[in-house]
């Protein structure tokens, strides 16, 4: 079945602003037959004081508490009226915040009942004076708060892999997202900052780990094409190496483009799906 499982909207500050239903005809013209809505859920209010950095990486990062009956009224009519030619799946993409899981928790009991398909994803770690930055705002966001403080590339890598095992131990209740998004965000900026393109042993046993958990909980693993056209990563989400050991496992792959813009619907499909075939 093909399948678009990661995909944004109107809704998101940092998109495009391309209405939804266009991205969805598109979806229709290239041939899916699932289309995953999964806007990036809002962030608890709280979060603004321990977030650091470039202020829009706040602002922009998510949707507003106050859109989510109009998301929802919009994302239930395009599945409506789209049902004779496309299946719709509506979510969100959940950020993983250790020090919100209870914020996060309650969310998820409120508005799950009303979602089907949602994307668990680290957008944030805690960097420069113990505060939360963006990993993948700007380049020199990543720089001060961030990369600054690791000894090396694969400190850096080590700490976003922690999150993410972390994020799929965390107890989020009974609507956790079943998937894990883009699980190599963190090489974003990976040639912009000369970063390691390869994984050091240790953290090779760490996204073993990582993988293991995601087996036994029988979650499924994001295909994400979106890194390959960010100017500095030119590498799809998770690196090859990862893929390979997810398909030893039999881990299932949602392809997600992770479109936020028409243009984007689709992209690198054909691509990204022959790693796993």
């Amino acid at each position: 079945m093909k399948r678009e499982g990661h995909s944004h909207t109107e809704f998101c500050p940092h998109g495009s602003g391309d209405d939804v239903e266009l991205m969805i005809q598109k979806a229709i013209k290239l041939g899916f037959q699932e289309y995953s809505i999964t806007e990036h859920a809002p962030l608890p209010k709280q979060f603004a004081q321990r977030y650091a950095g470039q202020k829009t990486g706040l602002t922009e990062a998510a949707m507003a508490a106050g859109d989510l009956d109009a998301y929802f009224e919009k994302a239930n009519r395009m599945k409506a009226k789209y049902a004779d030619q496309i299946k719709i799946r509506i979510g969100f993409e959940v950020d993983y915040l250790p020090d919100f899981t209870d914020w996060t928790r309650e969310f998820l009991d409120q508005y799950g009942p009303q979602t089907s398909d949602s994307i668990l994803s680290v957008h944030f770690m805690k960097g420069k004076d113990g505060r939360y930055w963006c990993v993948d705002d700007t380049p020199a966001d990543f720089q001060e708060g961030l990369l600054s403080q690791a000894a090396d590339s694969q400190a850096l890598y080590h700490q976003y892999f922690q999150a993410v095992l972390d994020s799929l131990q965390a107890d989020l209740g009974d609507y956790a997202p079943n998937r894990i998004g883009h699980m190599t965000l963190i090489k974003k900026f990976q040639d912009y900052f000369q970063l390691d393109a390869n994984f050091s042993s240790e953290n090779f046993q760490l996204i073993a780990e990582i993988l293991k958990t995601v087996k036994k909980q029988r979650r499924e693993l994001d295909l994400n094409a979106a890194g390959l056209y960010k100017p500095y990563c030119n590498e799809q989400y998770p690196s090859l190496s990862i893929i390979k050991m997810a398909n030893e496992l039999k881990i299932p792959w949602v392809y997600g483009s992770d479109a936020h813009s028409i243009a984007e619907v689709g992209h690198g499909y054909h691509g990204v799906i022959s790693l796993i075939e």
